[in-house]
Formats: C-alpha cells, structure tokens, sequence
C-alpha cells in the first residue's frame, strides 16, 4: 500500500478519536494554565506523557503542591493498564523493527488501542496504518491542550466555574468506571482510606497508597468470592 492510502485509510479509522480529544484537550489547557502552566509547558508534557488522565491527574497535584514522587507514583498507577494493551497489540505486531515499536507504544492510548486493535482482528490493517492512527491522534491532542492553554489566557479565573472543571472531570472518571458492587466498594475504601491518611502523613502520596490498599483488598475479597463459587 502506497503512502496516500495508508494516511487516507489512517485518518477513516482515526478522525473520531481526534473529534473526540479536542474537547478533551481544550479542557486540559485551562484547567493546566489556571494550575499556573505556560503553553510550552503542556505542550511538553502532552507530548512527553500523552495521557489524558495521567494529565489531569499531574495538574491537579501540581496545583496542590504535590512532590515529584506522588505524582510520578500516581500516574504509572494510572497508566499500568497500558502493560495490558501492550501486551495485546505485540501479538499484531511482530517482526517490525524495534524502533518502529518504540515510536508505536509511544501512541497507544485507551481510543488508539480500541480502534487498532478491532482493525487487527478484522484483517487488512498493518502497523503502517496502525501508527498514521496514533501520530493523528497525538498531534490533535498536542494542539488541542496548547490551543486550550491560551485560551485559558481570556478566561478570568473562577469565571465559567473553570475552578470547579477538574473536580466534576474526575467525578465524571469515576462514575464510568462504577460497573459494579465491587467497582464501588473500592471506591469507597480507597475514598475513606484516603481521608483517615490525610489527617496522619504530609503531601499527597497517601492518595497513592489509599489506591494501592483498595484495590488490594478488593482484589482478595473477589478471589476468595471466586473460590467460593468454583468450591459449590
């Protein structure tokens, strides 16, 4: 396949991931400029992370004074479940160079890997094509948060109730993922746990560890759950 093909069939498959982040990124630039970030600044990190939850995540522990490590701690707690996608695409994708790899991980994302990894099963979708996806994606989002981090430049700060948009994002993060009674009693425990840490340790790495012993015990209760069942 031709270069003109594989960009027109790249940009089919990945223009509704890029509708979708402009919203998104726009969102993140201001919220990120209100936190006190220059344009340069989340024009880096989106292209150094390239994770819109992990982004929120940084920006909202950067405004509230967060160390390096909870935040670093924080969002690869937040990103593992890429190990997971990764795992599922290499399958798709042997005997390509490693730099092409490299530069391929780079762009997986929830929407990315969505989109690709159905294109794989269908037949007729190589790396090539996989990667136009991605490189679309990252460049809309780039733009995205850098154009919404100027934008944030006209917004007077607590107008628009901007200062409350990182809140209701996360809220909004939340109630998504709240597919089950077990989804939710780890929310809860995590919620508790992470209140009774505040009172007793500095910064906010107890965010991490509240997250971290949740899903822990929320693990074990499932696999005992589990166990049970298989025993009847």
């Amino acid at each position: 396949m031709d270069g003109k093909n594989i960009l027109r069939e790249g940009l089919i498959a990945g223009w509704p991931i890029c509708l979708g982040y402009i919203p998104i990124g726009l969102a993140l630039g201001v919220v990120a400029q209100k936190a006190g970030l220059s344009p340069f600044d989340v024009g880096l990190m989106s292209l150094l992370v390239f994770a819109g939850s992990a982004q929120f995540i940084a920006v909202s522990m950067l405004a509230s004074g967060a160390g390096p490590l909870s935040i670093i701690v924080t969002t690869f707690i937040v990103n593992l479940r890429h190990l997971l996608m990764s795992a599922a695409l290499a399958v798709q994708l042997k005997n390509i160079p490693r730099g092409i790899i490299a530069f391929y991980a780079y762009g997986v994302t929830d929407e990315s890997f969505a989109v690709n990894i159905a294109r794989f099963r269908s037949g007729g979708w190589d790396w090539s094509q996989a990667l136009t996806v991605n490189v679309i994606a990252n460049l809309t989002w780039i733009a995205a948060t850098i154009i919404g981090c100027h934008a944030g430049e006209l917004i007077p700060p607590g107008a628009l109730g901007i200062d409350y948009a990182l809140k209701a994002m996360f809220i909004c993060l939340l109630v998504f993922q709240l597919r089950s009674a077990m989804h939710i009693l780890t929310a809860l425990v995590s919620g508790i746990l992470a209140v009774i840490l505040s009172f007793c340790m500095e910064g906010n790495l107890y965010v991490v560890i509240a997250s971290a012993v949740a899903a822990a015990v929320c693990l074990f209760i499932q696999g005992n759950k589990t166990e049970l069942r298989e025993g009847d």
